[in-house]
């Protein structure tokens, strides 16, 4: 099924109607209010498109038993965050604008990173002898038509019509979410017997990616003295990622459902842990504002 119609026709559609949806929450004053706070805005860009993806070697190098599930961890790695990124900043009370703006940014650039990023981990991992054709010009070009072209046409709706947009948004979030069930559910019938195995051999893998790089990019943040909220921003930045596209490259372009695993695992760990980022982050501010009463009284 992923190699055919589905990998094909559905799941490129399917993303289109998810970039779609994140385009109308976003506005050009999200790509020119980094000029507001370039430390952070850099700092997280940094974290997300190089720190990211080099850990994703490493611990695909380290932890992955074979190369397809090694390249699918650095797949993972290579992707932007997305609209679950945004949700999370906003319940977790960080600086949202500051994440809508590195989730746009990162949008930008994977379009063209993601195809050298998947061609070298292919070369990275692949065994001796074995020679794989990445289209990269291709690749490239198709993640525009299916990422950053629907964005464009729906901030440019937003513009129109915040009205339409209003509307629309919360709906098309609600069919991204569903979808992205639908496919992990896709991935891991696709794999059949070896379904369990590759969780397994993923699991360990996809959750200390999650962990790692949202750790890294707390400690950056506070080495950077960024505040409490811009900290939380980038934490979740850099930990919670687009597993849908990353599964659609694994499908369509590299037509591997096993290297859509890690992506699939990484999914359920990133809600997980970013649960725990909101649970924390709003104990800290309650704590805070009881220590203020208490100060005040």
């Amino acid at each position: 099924m992923t190699s055919s119609v589905f990998s094909q026709i559905v799941l490129p559609v399917c993303l289109f109607i998810i970039m779609f949806g994140m385009g109308l929450s976003l506005r050009i004053a999200d790509f020119t209010r980094v000029a507001r706070f370039p430390k952070a805005a850099i700092l997280g860009t940094v974290g997300q498109m190089i720190v990211l993806p080099l850990a994703g070697f490493a611990l695909a190098a380290w932890l992955m038993p074979t190369p397809a599930l090694a390249v699918g961890l650095v797949l993972i790695a290579a992707c932007p965050g997305g609209i679950t990124s945004n949700l999370v900043a906003y319940l977790a009370r960080a600086d949202l604008a500051l994440s809508i703006s590195l989730t746009a940014i990162s949008s930008l650039l994977t379009t063209i990173t993601i195809p050298l990023i998947a061609g070298l981990a292919l070369t990275t991992f692949a065994g001796e002898g074995v020679v794989f054709d990445v289209p990269v010009g291709k690749m490239m070009a198709a993640l525009f038509a299916i990422t950053l072209l629907p964005v464009l046409i729906g901030m440019l709706i937003k513009a129109k019509s915040e009205r339409m947009a209003l509307w629309l948004e919360p709906k098309i979030n609600l069919f991204g979410a569903l979808f992205l069930v639908f496919l992990i559910i896709v991935i891991l019938i696709e794999q059949g017997e070896s379904v369990i195995t590759q969780v397994s051999d993923s699991g360990v893998a996809a959750l200390a990616l999650n962990v790692v790089m949202m750790t890294v990019g707390l400690l950056m943040a506070r080495a950077f003295r960024l505040n409490s909220a811009q900290s939380t921003s980038i934490t979740i930045e850099i930990g919670i990622q687009n597993s849908t596209l990353a599964m659609m490259v694994a499908t369509t372009f590299l037509h591997d459902p096993a290297m859509a695993v890690p992506a699939a695992v990484y999914s359920i760990m990133m809600y997980l842990t970013g649960s725990v980022v909101i649970g924390v982050r709003r104990w800290q501010l309650k704590s805070n504002r009881q220590q203020t009463a208490a100060d005040l009284a």
